[in-house]
């Protein structure tokens, strides 16, 4: 009520409610983990996940995200039926142990945080078919080298791997929001 009558006064519309969605389903998927193991998408029914799109490279907007998504883990890490998935853009360079070693920069705990990598083709099949964002190389043009350009939105997805929201990591507490809604459901 506080609120309303805030508005009212200050003429500022209310915020918009945050609601999940159904957005679309995971497709059916088989990559490599930071310790070279395989995971499926099967591995993930029953979990509640986070993911988010990267490579090890990246100079500037990869880290930040990363750090974003470690500062989530570690705040739900006591969520016993939450992951999170970072899916490397950029496949041919992020080997198995070169996503160990980023993963090691953000204190990711295995299996709790998964860091995927796979053949180009698997990987443009889930992050873009799937996970509908951009996975796209960019060419060195002038002074700018060769680079990948690829969705800075993170994605939550239910136990039924079904897409629920795309909450903006930039925005503060948004993740956290949404997040906390998709966990009350359960």
């Amino acid at each position: 009520m506080t609120f309303l009558f805030f508005a009212a006064c200050t003429g500022a519309p209310p915020a918009p409610a945050l609601r999940l969605e159904s957005l679309g389903t995971v497709p059916e998927f088989s990559l490599r983990d930071q310790t070279d193991v395989p995971v499926t998408r099967a591995a993930l029914d029953g979990k509640l996940w986070v993911a988010d799109f990267m490579f090890t490279s990246c100079p500037d907007i990869c880290p930040t995200l990363s750090a974003r998504l470690s500062s989530v883990a570690a705040k739900y890490r006591h969520e016993p039926d939450l992951r999170f998935v970072s899916f490397s853009v950029d496949p041919v360079t992020d080997t198995p142990h070169v996503l160990s070693r980023y993963a090691a920069r953000f204190d990711a705990v295995h299996p709790t945080w998964l860091f995927l990598t796979g053949e180009t083709t698997e990987m443009k099949a889930v992050v873009v078919g799937g996970l509908k964002q951009l996975m796209e190389r960019a060419p060195a043009s002038g002074t700018t080298p060769e680079t990948v350009l690829h969705g800075s939105r993170f994605v939550l997805v239910d136990a039924t791997a079904t897409i629920r929201a795309y909450p903006d990591p930039k925005e503060p507490g948004q993740v956290e929001a949404y997040l906390d809604l998709l966990l009350a459901e359960r």
